[in-house]
Order: structure tokens, then sequence, then C-alpha cells
């Protein structure tokens, strides 16, 4: 099906910014101005990597460096942000616009975003039919010939900046890395589970450039409990808990398993047919909630791209520090446990993912996101959440991002795929990972 998109003009409040210079009429400005382009060009980018099948880091990779771009060519019109040349790691000197020159601004800012979303994904078609879009709105707004083809340039060599400094962040060098050695003879030791037996997924991640963090161990956690099969030690309990909590089968806690199950690569197997069941990545479900809340908030464009660069470099260093965790540790999961040990025929609720057990990632980019929006937005922000409506589950409204985010830590229990231990251990380094991304990030002068 191919993706809608829908440009909202009616905002209940614009906000008069400079967004093209002080040459463009007023009413320019505000249209230029709206954080609609700026959502729109981000919802496209979720649903082609949705569409694409991207693993979630690599998913948030591709979050990160479209957000910076978007950022970065967007605030020289907005002298009061700061560029995160120098804070990023590796990130050099911006290009800047030529002085006493006109530009608009959220136009370089779209192009930017589209250019580098769209040399990260593989549907690069369906990133060109929005560029059509937004693009064709833009020159309707009556920017002068000059000002818009100078703004597309800017925004083009603002991207192509973004693009060589993704190329020295490992991530090419780690597509021809080997593959996970699965060491059979240690029981406790992560193996591939039903129902695709799947190799594990992104081995090398670790090995990514950090964005923000200063490496892939700083934020460390807690190691997992001794592993054990005697009934009455603390990882059989962890183990039977999981267990009964399947079993159970409590329809509030199966409706928060599927809520939150965020799962790119489940496959559905029907007699000899295998196929992929597409649904939104973790990262893009949290980007969603970034623009739920911007709207609610009724955030700029300028404080709606400073929301989304600091929340996707939470998310992108988040995952770096959870997969160091998971192949440091390389957990078995609670299904392969459970089977051996305790029942063969038990199924967890939601698919487990082809990766180790110990952090949950999904909890610590929740802890490192929820605590971003917090800061942004506040503790008691409320909000609801529509980012599962197309998959037939209904809205859920929160009273706060971080009960966003402990809902989702319980869910992989409920969904019978982690245990309790890696869910808090996760959501706690994702709280610190969140909190030291914020502070470090100085956008603001």
């Amino acid at each position: 099906m191919k993706y809608k998109f829908i440009l909202i003009f009616g905002l209940s409040q614009l906000f008069w910014l400079p967004a093209c210079n002080n040459t463009s009429s007023a009413d320019t400005q505000q249209k230029a101005s709206n954080p609609e382009f700026l959502h729109a060009g981000v919802r496209r980018i979720t649903d082609i990597i949705r569409h694409d099948i991207f693993a979630p880091p690599v998913s948030a990779r591709i979050y990160a460096y479209s957000a910076i771009a978007a950022y970065e060519a967007l605030i020289p019109g907005y002298p009061e942000y700061n560029s995160l040349a120098g804070q990023l790691r590796g990130l050099t000197t911006c290009p800047t616009p030529e002085a006493g020159k006109e530009y608009c601004y959220p136009l370089a800012s779209t192009n930017a975003l589209l250019i580098v979303g769209k040399q990260l994904v593989f549907s690069e078609g369906d990133m060109e039919n929005l560029e059509e879009k937004l693009f064709k709105d833009f020159k309707a707004m009556g920017i002068p010939s000059a000002v818009y083809n100078r703004s597309m340039a800017f925004g083009e060599v603002m991207a192509k900046h973004i693009l060589t400094w993704s190329k020295s962040d490992n991530y090419a060098q780690t597509r021809s890395s080997s593959k996970f050695t699965i060491e059979v003879k240690d029981a406790g030791r992560w193996r591939p589970t039903p129902p695709s037996y799947g190799d594990a997924l992104e081995p090398h991640w670790m090995d990514i450039r950090t964005w923000v963090i200063d490496s892939c161990g700083q934020f460390s956690t807690e190691a997992p409990v001794p592993f054990s099969t005697e009934k009455g030690s603390e990882f059989y309990k962890q183990a039977m808990e999981v267990y009964d909590m399947v079993k159970a089968q409590r329809e509030d806690e199966i409706a928060t398993a599927w809520y939150w199950d965020d799962n790119p690569f489940a496959m559905e197997v029907s007699g000899h047919i295998a196929f992929a069941r597409k649904k939104i990545s973790p990262g893009g479900h949290w980007m969603n909630i970034t623009a739920h809340a911007c709207r609610k908030a009724n955030y700029s464009i300028a404080q709606s791209a400073e929301a989304y660069v600091k929340v996707a470099c939470a998310l992108v260093d988040g995952f770096i520090s959870s997969w160091h965790c998971k192949y440091k540790y390389n957990l078995i999961r609670p299904e392969s446990y459970i089977n051996q040990y305790i029942d063969a025929e038990w199924r967890p609720l939601i698919q487990s993912p082809p990766f180790p057990e110990h952090t949950s990632a999904h909890s610590t980019i929740s802890g490192a996101a929820s605590t971003v929006l917090t800061n942004l937005f506040g503790d008691n922000f409320s909000f609801s959440d529509s980012t599962e409506t197309e998959f037939g589950i209904d809205p859920r409204t929160f009273n706060s991002f971080n009960e966003a985010a402990e809902q989702v830590g319980v869910s992989r229990l409920y969904g019978g795929i982690h245990y309790k231990q890696g869910n808090q251990a996760g959501l706690k380094s994702g709280r610190e990972i969140g909190q030291f991304v914020f502070d470090k990030m100085k956008t603001r002068k």
C-alpha cells in the first residue's frame, strides 16, 4: 500500500520566525516556517524504513543523520541555536550560507533532510514522491526563484557534508564483518530462536562510532544473574516469571505486549510459506511520539528540529550501548531456556528477535528518548500516541514520557522475550544516556 501524506496548514498557532530573510513577505515567512514540512519528511523516512525492513539499530542511524542534516541546514536562520559541529563525534564545521544573500532556511532544511534520508534507504522513489509534493508547496508560496534555487543548493551542500561524515562511522566496514559464532557448548549463551532461526543481528554494531556518548561501554549495566538450571536459583526464577506471565494470558498484558511489539522483521509462517510482517521499529515509534509532542506543544519548526535531533541522537547511542551489552553477555533468551528446561511446547506471545537478551534494547532506547523528551516538554506532559493505529491497535494516552517508557519495559516481560532484569537494566542505562545526550548537546546559545 502506498504511503499516505497529509500536510496540515491549519495550525492553531504559527510562529513568526526568520525562515526566509527580511526581503520575503511576512506571509511567505509564515508558510515556510510551518513545522509540518519537517514532520512530513521524518514520517516518510519512518514509512520507508518500515517498508525496507531495516534493523532497529540501522533505523536509528538513518534517523540521526537525517535529523542532523535538517537541523544544521535550518539554524542559520535562527541565530539563537548552535551548530552541532564539534559537539557530535567527528562532525566538522558545517557549510554556511553566503553572507548578504537571501535564503529560505526551512526549504534548505527540507531538502537536506530528504537528500540524506533518500541516500540511506532503499526505496528512493517513495522519497522522491514526497519531494515533488513538498517542493511544489514551497514554490506555490511565491518564493523568488533566486532565493528558491539558492536555498535548495544550500540544503544539498549541507546534505553532502553530513553524508561524507556518515561514511567514517565504520558502518560500511561492519557490512563485511564476520558472522557471530554460536557457542553451542555453553548452555547459557544465546542461540537462534523460532520461527526463522535467524543469524545473530548486527553482532558488530558496538563498533559503530558513537554520536554523543564517549564510547559504547561508557554507561555500563549490571551483569545478568549467574546462569543456572537449578530450580530455586535466581535465574530459574526469572525464567519462571516469564513463563507464568505468558501462560496467564491476561487481556491487558497481552494488549500492552502487542502495543509495544515494534518488531520490524517478525516472520509469519504458514505451511511452507514464510513472509515478513512489517511493523514500525522501536526508534520509529519514539520519533512518532516526538511528532505528537511537538504538535501538542505548538512547537515551531526550529524547536521541532531541535527535538528530533536530540531524540535521534539518544536513540542511536542507546542502541550502540545496548548492543555492546548484548554481545558482551551473550545471554540466552527466555524462549530457548524455557523450551529446554521447563516446557518444550511453550512459546512467547510475541516473537523473540534474533540477538542476545541482556539488556533490552527497546527498554534502553525508550529510557533514553523519554528522558530527552521529559527535559524538553516537562515531567507531566500528557500525550496521545496513535502510532499503532495503522496496525489495528487503538491509540493510548500517557501522563508522561516516563510512564510510556516504563510500559515499554514491562511489555517485554508480558511478551515473553525478556527477563525482568534485562528490562530494568535497559531502562536505567537508557535514562542515563538520555540525560547525558540532552546535557552535552548544546543546541541553544
